[in-house]
């Protein structure tokens, strides 16, 4: 499950997630919550490093920014303390999420989650800081926009998970921008290629780098409203190829714009 920023933006909000959550939990399901920072929360941060210094380095950025994510995490494990729901958050790099060494824009090489498969065997909701992973020289780096999406996705892959959802601030997957034209058409259900289609004419609320990385592993994505009126008028959009088997060996991103990258 991926909550992104919009779902994120107050603490209010944080009692929201945490019900959906537990609600989920209470199934009988191996959770793994991937969180988005708050709101406008990385965009703040952004602005306040351009405050201090005009031209800031790549690396002392990701230092920055990649705190949006954590703020979250820790938060949403306080909320679901108080809802009687065990969980215990983790950083990219605590969750085993190896990337390239670009800053600002790196790329996902290889996924080992000791840590998180250890928490879920003990029956613990575990909660994953998204868009950011620890490089080969062990730096900590960020994903670039929409790694929040690529992060859910990819641990997906790492766990063969049955799917992926993504809770966003909008019902489903629309044909158009529902928030530039109001008569958009929403869609119950696509194929990888419709939906990477559709994101680069700009309208979808996913990433293509994510769309991109579950196609290549047959992982089915769920994008739906974390409001739960809209849920309840509309189930979400399904994204998936029935007939795609998944591969043995999971596939992560490529370091450059290879056969691996989006199109």
């Amino acid at each position: 499950m991926k909550f992104g920023g919009a779902a994120l933006e107050t603490p209010n909000h944080f009692c929201r997630v945490a019900q959906i959550v537990k609600e989920k939990f209470q199934s009988d399901i191996r959770l793994i919550i991937v969180v988005s920072a708050m709101g406008q929360m990385t965009d703040e941060l952004m602005d306040l490093a351009r405050k201090v210094s005009p031209n800031p380095l790549k690396r002392e950025q990701d230092m920055l920014i990649s705190v949006g994510e954590r703020i979250s995490m820790s938060l949403l494990a306080m909320a679901l303390a108080d809802q009687g729901v065990q969980a215990i958050s983790l950083t990219g790099s605590q969750s085993g999420i190896m990337t390239s060494d670009d800053h600002l824009d790196a790329r996902i090489l290889a996924v080992r989650p000791l840590r998180l498969k250890q928490h879920l065997d003990e029956g613990k909701v575990v909660i994953v800081a998204g868009f950011q992973g620890v490089s080969q020289a062990k730096e900590i780096t960020t994903l670039g926009r929409g790694g929040s999406d690529t992060t859910a996705v990819a641990l997906g892959v790492a766990f063969g998970a049955e799917k992926v959802e993504f809770y966003k601030d909008v019902p489903g997957f629309y044909e158009k921008d529902p928030k530039k034209d109001a008569n958009a058409s929403l869609f119950s259900h696509l194929s990888y290629d419709q939906a990477l289609a559709y994101a680069k004419s700009g309208s979808t609320p996913l990433h293509p780098r994510s769309i991109f990385l579950a196609s290549k592993n047959g992982i089915p994505l769920h994008v739906l409203s974390f409001k739960e009126d809209e849920r309840m008028l509309f189930p979400g959009t399904k994204i998936s190829d029935d007939q795609i088997a998944r591969s043995l060996e999971p596939i992560y991103e490529s370091i450059g714009t290879g056969d691996q990258s989006p199109p």
